[in-house]
């Protein structure tokens, strides 16, 4: 099962800006910590990486194409008003996990909103870096949901197969 991660704008600049809120680890360190956990588990995951607003509406978009399974995604300051992200989640209709470093809810009042919240399985937010693992950890459990439950309806419908 594939998964993919998608960084918005600024998470480039993750070590260098506002270490004080982010902390100092770089975004390619958070990506390996969280290649090695999805291999570990048996996922495949991919990363993406943009500052423009109409690169992750593509980004998501392609997912249809590419196989991908779930996605993680980091809107950054686009979550607060990007109602073409949020769409553009609606429509490849694939698991979401919604991530955020900070705690939006405790920053400036035009961070409480997200375009997206309604449309994801579940939001993170506030550990820092640890988000991205916790948001992995999550992805990785719905899968799995999903898996088992792909496998019990096709061995039911085996089932009554046999019987018929």
């Amino acid at each position: 099962m594939k998964i993919k991660v998608i960084h918005g704008p600024n998470l480039n600049m993750l070590g260098i800006r506002e270490v004080n809120l982010y902390g100092p680890m770089k975004l390619e360190d958070i990506n390996k910590n969280m290649e090695i956990f999805a291999k570990q588990n048996g996922f495949d995951i991919e990363f993406y990486q943009s500052n423009h607003e109409g690169d992750i509406v593509d980004a998501i978009q392609e997912s249809l194409n590419e196989n991908v399974d779930g996605i993680i995604i980091n809107p950054a300051a686009l979550t607060h008003y990007s109602i073409a992200i949020r769409d553009a989640l609606k429509a490849v209709n694939l698991p979401v996990i919604e991530i955020h470093m900070t705690n939006t809810a405790a920053r400036e009042e035009f961070r409480h909103k997200s375009m997206i919240s309604d449309v994801v399985a579940g939001t993170i937010m506030g550990f820092g870096p640890f988000s991205y693992h916790l948001g992995l950890i999550a992805m990785i459990q719905i899968l799995n949901e999903i898996k088992m439950a792909k496998e019990a309806q096709v061995k039911a419908q085996q089932q009554a197969a046999n019987k018929a």
